[in-house]
């Protein structure tokens, strides 16, 4: 158990979430673990009943009825609880119309990453700067093979195909530095191929667009 532990945490742990949409997929996480080991308790418990009871004790439930609710209305009520909550979390991540939302546009490479500022004229090379509580849309796509880009700790990750653009909604809600990787195979340098997202206060964050973008 405290071996397990030292996961729930770290740069690229996404029960560490320090952004509303990570923050929502590991308590959507939690959830389905606590109900999880509930039902592996439960089937324990009825496995060691089952082993523990005498031969001539003629069974209380008949078998149908554990086929009916143990295989049919607990995986149903099971998926249906799941889908009720897992939607509106999922909704929520999308990248809606939103006039003060950041637009970053991040290419993939083998083995880089380049990003772009529109209108700003900056070029970074595995490297993003952000400001907090902002929602910023990352408009991703891939120059080479299919990459995949992750920041565990901010939100889920989205393929980057080549010659399409997949928009993903980004947002951190403390400055800090996040890590992130490439999480799709592709090819020899693919575990090299890290990046970082370093989120800064609001002001500070205009003041280093400003300064960037004078420099360019």
């Amino acid at each position: 158990m405290l071996l397990s532990l030292t996961g729930c945490s770290g740069p690229f742990s996404s029960l560490d979430p320090k952004g509303p949409a990570a923050a929502e997929v590991a308590l959507l996480w939690w959830g389905m673990f606590g109900v999880a080991t509930l039902i592996l308790l439960l089937v324990a418990a009825l496995w060691f009943y089952a082993i523990k009871r005498r031969s001539d004790d003629s069974p209380t439930i008949r078998p149908n009825a554990w086929l009916c609710w143990g295989g049919l209305a607990l995986p149903l009520l099971s998926i249906a609880v799941l889908l009720l909550i897992g939607i509106p979390v999922g909704q929520r991540m999308l990248p809606l119309p939103d006039a003060n939302a950041l637009k970053i546009e991040v290419t993939g490479h083998q083995w880089y990453w380049q990003v772009h500022y529109p209108g700003h004229a900056i070029e970074l090379t595995d490297e993003l700067h952000i400001p907090v509580n902002t929602p910023v849309y990352l408009q991703l796509t891939s120059a080479d093979v299919i990459h995949s880009f992750w920041v565990p700790r901010l939100g889920v990750k989205l393929d980057m195909l080549p010659g399409r653009t997949n928009v993903l909604r980004l947002q951190a809600s403390e400055a800090g530095i996040y890590r992130g990787q490439c999480a799709e195979y592709c090819g020899l340098g693919h575990a090299h191929m890290q990046f970082s997202v370093i989120a800064h206060e609001q002001a500070t964050f205009a003041i280093w667009l400003k300064e960037h973008s004078a420099d360019d």
